[in-house]
């Protein structure tokens, strides 16, 4: 029994409502600097709940920078000095939000997916040399205009299947989340709603949510969104927008088959919805299923960059939009990141248009598939999914484990792994026990296999490897 229980009334995650309610007493003098939270089985047993819950209270509280903890000594609440400057009694929290912010060096990093280093390092640093030399004037200024060999490398990477977008429809951008952010901005305005999957690339949505754009959210299922509920949320909440990632959907790597695809742009059609097709997951799959752009073409924004399969440093990306849509988005896309560098713009152009984009691209596919060998033989008999050219994996978490509770006996072994937390573009009661992991971020694929044993190992704990890190 513990000697202090906190009024959980109200609604959302139960272990959300506790860790507001420890975080009032603390600001109320209820609970003062030394006080020792109770032990978390302790707690557990007081309010009905699970270990893991109160776990996950406790971490929240540890980012939010008001206690520390250590193994077999306890949960403590910190001085707001040490909260804001804590020194070694109470190391600084790994992340702010879901994700490691300055990530430790002594973890592997499988919170990641960019592409994995195959020596393009090389080919980069040849171009930039070239790009120096060759344009000395635009490279001291500001970009003003954007040559037609931008445009063209665009509408050349971005082509996929049937879809051959035409130079006139392309923006360049800083990247595809810059893309897809810039659309946003253009094309609705503050208080608009723009419709997400429960899972989903939720960055999207919390930058929308920055720009005064409200967020619903569209069931899906093992093959994806679900047209029957698309519908449903367009009759009842008026999107203005919906984000989709057809081929290779992050983080389920679910694929909308044809039947869903045509179903999805009929219910667009019929309530004046836009669709923005994220396809950067998409450009690795060998997929030749139709993109959404061919079955509407006239209300789809098509985006894709270099990050998963070239090089995300360089923050290379472009869109294909409607050409009516062209001018806004461009302009946008200026106002929302202050414009694009001349020579990021033209070192991406260059890699496309001289062939080494597709040169790198085909040499991180072929490591991205070494490495997928890696996680099936080590994770046999576990559940999980898993295709062989895209960077991460969608793995099932057997009883008891929780996401957030994984993610941190992860992190305590030395692995960043994220939670299904990161993913989840608003609150969604939904739950689905499952972390995903990249593999293209470790320079070596010992690293790889090493990450993927300690994620086995703790698997195979189960009950004990629960208890030890709840």
């Amino acid at each position: 029994m513990t000697n202090w229980l906190p009024d959980l009334s109200g609604s959302g995650p139960l272990y959300q409502r506790l860790a507001d309610r420890i975080e009032a007493d603390i600001d109320g003098g209820a609970m003062p600097a030394g006080f020792r939270l109770p032990p978390q089985r302790d707690l557990a047993y007081d309010i009905g709940a699970t270990v893991g819950t109160v776990g996950r209270a406790y971490q929240l509280l540890r980012e939010r920078g008001l206690v520390s903890g250590e193994v077999g000594r306890g949960t403590y609440v910190l001085k707001r000095q040490d909260a804001t400057q804590a020194g070694n009694d109470a190391p600084r929290p790994y992340q702010e939000g879901t994700r490691a912010i300055d990530a430790p060096a002594d973890k592997l990093r499988f919170d990641s997916t960019a592409a994995p280093d195959i020596g393009q390092g090389t080919a980069v640093s040849d171009l930039l040399a070239r790009i120096a030399a060759d344009h000395p004037s635009e490279i001291s200024s500001y970009t003003r205009d954007f040559p037609l060999r931008w445009y063209e490398a665009g509408s050349r990477w971005l082509a996929r299947n049937g879809f051959r977008p035409a130079p006139e429809t392309i923006v360049p951008t800083l990247g595809t989340h810059a893309a897809v952010i810039s659309a946003i901005a253009a094309l609705t305005a503050p208080g608009d709603t723009i419709a997400f999957e429960h899972l989903t690339y939720s960055q999207i949505a919390r930058s929308a949510g920055l720009i005064g754009r409200r967020v619903t959210l569209v069931a899906s299922d093992a093959q994806g969104l679900d047209p029957d509920d698309f519908a449903h949320v367009c009759a009842q909440k008026h999107p203005k927008m919906i984000f989709l990632m057809p081929s290779m959907q992050n983080p389920t790597l679910a694929t909308l088959p044809i039947e869903r695809r045509q179903a999805i742009a009929r219910i667009a059609r019929e309530h004046n919805v836009l669709l923005i097709e994220d396809d950067l997951y998409g450009a690795l799959a060998d997929d030749d299923t139709p993109l959404l752009a061919e079955l509407a073409p006239e209300r789809t924004i098509v985006a894709g960059g270099l990050s998963k399969s070239v090089a995300a440093g360089v923050r290379g990306g472009w869109l294909s939009c409607p050409p009516t849509y062209r001018h806004r988005i461009r302009v946008a896309h200026k106002m929302m990141s202050g414009g694009l560098p001349f020579l990021t713009a033209e070192l991406c152009c260059q890699l496309v248009l001289c062939g080494r984009a597709d040169e790198i691209h085909a040499q991180s596919v072929a490591e991205i598939e070494a490495r997928t060998a890696i996680v099936r033989r080590k994770l046999e008999g576990f559940e999980f999914t898993l295709e062989d050219r895209i960077p991460f994996v969608w793995l099932a978490l057997p009883d008891p484990w929780l996401s957030g509770t994984f993610k941190n006996a992860a992190l305590q072994n030395g692995v960043l792994v994220d939670d299904e937390d990161e993913f989840k573009a608003g609150r969604s009661e939904k739950v689905f026990h499952r972390i995903r992991f990249g593999i293209s971020q470790p320079r070596r694929r010992e690293q790889v296999e090493a990450g993927v044993g300690v994620i086995r190992r703790l698997l195979e704990e189960g009950r004990a490897g629960y208890e030890s890190f709840a």
